[in-house]
């Protein structure tokens, strides 16, 4: 399947999100809102769940269905406020022992004036920093989209999962194209070049495995896709209680020190 095949699965609306997860994946769900700052972002959502008896805090990306569902969403770009929640979160899991699951699936952070006027860029630094020291173990799935530094925000971690018709980018095909060709119909060549891919990604070491999803795609069997997530996430859960917090943080920053490396 060619690069620009799997973006556009990738984008389906019909994929699994994060309130997919939380029904098919999580056996009860808590959510908590805001970040003491400013208000509730509803483009990045989290609270306390259990998956198969294993307690965590589970963090997403919020993206809808329907025009509606992501109109009140923000289309999963979170502001700076969603940024500061998730850390407000990712710090009460460090406080009670907790580990955090991710989900990841968004175009981008918000790029409008008031998400630059609160701050858009230092709250995803920020963040960066918290989630590289956090001082419990961190599984990150990414679920669909995985564009840029609003993805990255949420995604630092000790396992990086990624579905099979999901893309992980520093930049859109269609914003490289216009960037490099001056030309949005270059799109399809983006795309393979970028290496956006979860095979390419496995391929270079910046995800840890792929998620299978059922031949007919997640977007036409949300809970197949979900279940396959579940026992992905359960087992590397399992895996990382047993290694030393401080071990753990160690092996997570040489992870993405390594990121780049020719």
């Amino acid at each position: 399947m060619k690069a620009i095949e799997k973006v556009k699965l990738a984008r389906d609306s019909q994929r699994p999100h994060i309130s997919d997860f939380i029904r098919f994946v999580c056996d009860d769900f808590e959510e908590l809102h805001g970040d003491r700052l400013v208000n509730d972002d509803r483009g990045l959502i989290g609270g306390l769940a259990t998956i198969s008896g294993i307690k965590c805090v589970v963090l997403g990306h919020n993206k809808g269905s329907t025009v509606e569902e992501n109109m009140a969403s923000n289309f999963g770009m979170a502001n700076p406020d969603g940024y500061r929640k998730a850390m407000r979160l990712a710090a009460l899991a460090e406080k009670f022992a907790l580990p955090v699951v991710t989900f990841v699936d968004t175009p981008g952070a918000y790029p409008g004036r008031e998400a630059e006027e609160r701050g858009q860029a230092e709250a995803i630094a920020k963040s960066l920093e918290v989630f590289a020291r956090l001082r419990t173990p961190i599984v990150v799935v990414i679920t669909g989209e995985g564009g840029s530094g609003g993805a990255l925000a949420i995604a630092v971690g000790d396992r990086i999962l990624m579905m099979e018709n999901a893309i992980y980018s520093v930049i859109s095909p269609e914003g490289c194209a216009g960037i490099l060709w001056r030309d949005g119909t270059k799109a399809p060549e983006a795309a393979e070049a970028l290496k956006i891919t979860a095979g390419d990604l496995l391929g270079k070491g910046v995800v840890d495995e792929i998620v299978k999803e059922p031949k007919s795609g997640a977007h036409k069997n949300k809970k197949a896709a979900c279940a396959s997530v579940k026992k992905a996430v359960v087992a590397h859960l399992k895996e990382l209680k047993k290694t030393d917090v401080d071990e753990l943080i160690e092996l997570r920053y040489g992870k993405f020190c390594s990121f780049g490396r020719i």
